[in-house]
């Protein structure tokens, strides 16, 4: 009897561990309409739709930065329209975008050009 409830016991932990392991991979992806802009200090995200906020940028996806530097932008920080896909979280109190109360965590990018819609962000 002592033996199977220490296994009962065991298996909960992990399936615990396994659900809190990577909190930012669990499904609840939404998508993002707005302005990013890079440059060497920064990475941000301006939503368009939550009122112009800014979030600090983090891309898992590995293609807005690369999209955004193939798009042969002369200056640093030129905002360009993406529509992305992501989860957003609170920003760290220290290192890079702690500036920022939330980070978008990048994970697929849908649309990114330099062409800005006019009814957004305005």
């Amino acid at each position: 009897m002592q033996l199977r409830l220490i296994k009962y016991f065991t298996l909960a932990v992990i399936v615990f561990i396994c659900s809190c392991g990577n909190k930012h991979n669990n499904g609840d992806n939404t998508v993002y309409k707005g302005l990013y802009s890079f440059g060497p200090d920064s990475k941000s995200f301006k939503d368009c739709d939550d009122n112009g906020h800014e979030f600090w940028v983090t891309d898992e996806s590995a293609q807005l930065e690369l999209k955004y530097s193939q798009m042969n932008i002369e200056k640093p920080y030129v905002p360009v329209y993406v529509e992305v896909e992501g989860v957003k979280v609170k920003s760290g109190k220290e290192g890079l975008g702690a500036e920022l109360d939330s980070t978008l965590i990048v994970k697929k990018l849908i649309k990114i050009t330099k062409e800005i819609p006019q009814d957004m962000c305005n």
